[in-house]
């Protein structure tokens, strides 16, 4: 099986205070620090299967033409996109017109809450409610800090807006910024099957037609096989005494017709 992982991330960002005692806009120093958790909910999953058969390959271009038979061109295919062909993983230089290729895509969603912690502390140097105040940092060095609308801070433990701080009051001030995301996974699988082979080219035949002898009559079988045990002497005799009579008649009508006519004389 050929899988490719890919993520990527939504994000909405949501400013509030009060999340962690108080929020203050903060620039950025090098007294600030940050910090982050992130809390997951419940993921949700999508499958999506495109089946199609390829058409045309040129390098690392490909042609597939899916079910609904509309032609969608794939344009510099990566070499690391494999399709797994009976447990072998081919690549597009290996794929061929004819192949029925099948993508299935996991679409995994998992929302998610970002929470990014900005911390100050320092001492009241100078004080301007609403708007803003300066504060001496662990450092040494001073900073302007924007004081943002309806801000409130936490003094000795007790809870005070920007007109109650006063020079030299320790202030520990936060940041509180919370980003919801949605953190999208896509798992893809290619699996592919390759065109039947060609049938093999037809050879002419030489037919050889045997038939069968046909039976005949037992008594033309007997007639055809008869020995031959008479000579050919008997049929000599009667033609020799056919031929005699013959003569004898002949013979007999001469001597009549002579006695006839020497009557008449």
């Amino acid at each position: 099986m050929t899988a490719t992982r890919f993520s990527r991330t939504i994000s909405r960002t949501l400013l509030g205070g009060g999340a962690l005692c108080m929020a203050f806009a903060l620039p950025s120093a090098a007294q600030v620090q940050t910090s982050k958790t992130a809390t997951h909910g419940e993921p949700t999953h999508s499958v999506q299967i495109e089946r199609g058969e390829v058409v045309y390959v040129s390098g690392n271009d490909v042609m597939i033409r899916g079910e609904d038979g509309e032609l969608r061109n794939f344009n510099n295919v990566p070499d690391s996109a494999t399709v797994n062909v009976d447990g072998r993983q081919l690549n597009v230089h290996q794929i061929k017109p004819g192949m029925k290729i099948e993508k299935q895509t996991i679409t995994t969603t998992t929302p998610r809450v970002v929470t990014t912690v900005q911390t100050v502390t320092g001492k009241v140097w100078h004080v301007s409610p609403p708007s803003y105040v300066i504060l001496r940092l662990e450092d040494g060095t001073n900073q302007e800090f924007n004081i943002p609308k309806g801000q409130k801070f936490m003094i000795d433990g007790k809870e005070t807006d920007a007109f109650g701080l006063r020079k030299g009051m320790k202030v520990d001030a936060q940041k509180v910024v919370e980003e919801p995301e949605l953190v999208v996974t896509q798992e893809v699988t290619r699996t592919g099957k390759l065109p039947p082979a060609p049938p093999p080219p037809k050879q002419d035949m030489a037919i050889l037609i045997v038939s069968a002898p046909v039976a005949q009559p037992e008594t033309e079988m007997a007639a055809a096989k008869l020995p031959k045990t008479a000579s050919d002497l008997p049929l000599i005799g009667l033609l020799g005494a056919l031929l005699f009579a013959v003569s004898l008649t002949a013979m007999l009508i001469r001597t009549t017709v002579a006695r006839l006519s020497n009557t008449k004389d």
